[in-house]
């Protein structure tokens, strides 16, 4: 018994003071295991930043998914895809945590059933759809800027009606998501008795 003390007294003596050749190697070590977690964190976020991993679970597969293949965003003359990442998960670093964060609530409700059908998902589209413009508006619509840039559009290659509301949207302050939901996925049914999920008719 004696023995094992003295053995736990003589690994405690070293870690008061370790040498240097001890200290390097933790130092390494620590290191070493830093950017093997940071690795493996980062693949792992960026694993769940795709479109392919939005998609795997069949609410969003099977219902605005469908919607979003029908829409200028899929399929362009231009040939660039804005997927599921690009407008529903910021760059920022910061602000890409914080929104990973809140997407575990989705993972819940994934295992509650809360949409696993097309009609659950319907009964609940504009509940789902107010949550999005909100968020967006409260970021100044910041994943739209991701591609589009107030300060690149050429007012004159615009057509007058879109011209128009742009300047004027602009001087008011107001934001892409004021005038333009439902342009990558289908109103809400309810847009009948609720004007502000109408394209255009924010505020009004």
């Amino acid at each position: 018994m004696s023995a094992i003390m003295n053995k736990i007294k003589q690994i405690i003596e070293k870690l008061k003071k370790p040498s240097a050749a001890s200290l390097g190697s933790l130092i390494i070590g620590g290191f070493v295991a830093g950017i093997i977690f940071w690795g493996g964190f980062n693949t792992a976020m960026e694993a769940t930043n795709t479109e392919t991993f939005c998609i795997s679970c069949h609410e969003m597969e099977e219902n605005v998914y469908q919607e979003y293949k029908s829409t200028i965003h899929y399929s362009n003359r231009s040939g660039v895809r804005a997927t599921c990442p690009d407008c529903h998960v910021p760059k920022p670093w910061v602000h890409k945590i914080k929104r990973k964060i809140q997407a575990s609530n989705e993972l819940l409700h994934k295992a509650l059933g809360s949409i696993d059908t097309p009609e659950k998902f319907e009964a609940k589209r504009l509940t789902l759809a107010r949550h999005v413009w909100d968020a967006m508006k409260e970021t100044d619509s910041r994943e739209c800027r991701n591609c589009h840039d107030f300060q690149s559009m050429d007012y004159v290659a615009q057509q007058r009606r879109g011209r128009n509301s742009h300047i004027e949207g602009f001087d008011k302050g107001m934001t892409c998501i004021d005038c333009h939901k439902g342009i990558a996925h289908s109103l809400p049914a309810m847009y009948e008795v609720d004007p502000s999920a109408v394209t255009g008719n924010a505020g009004k």
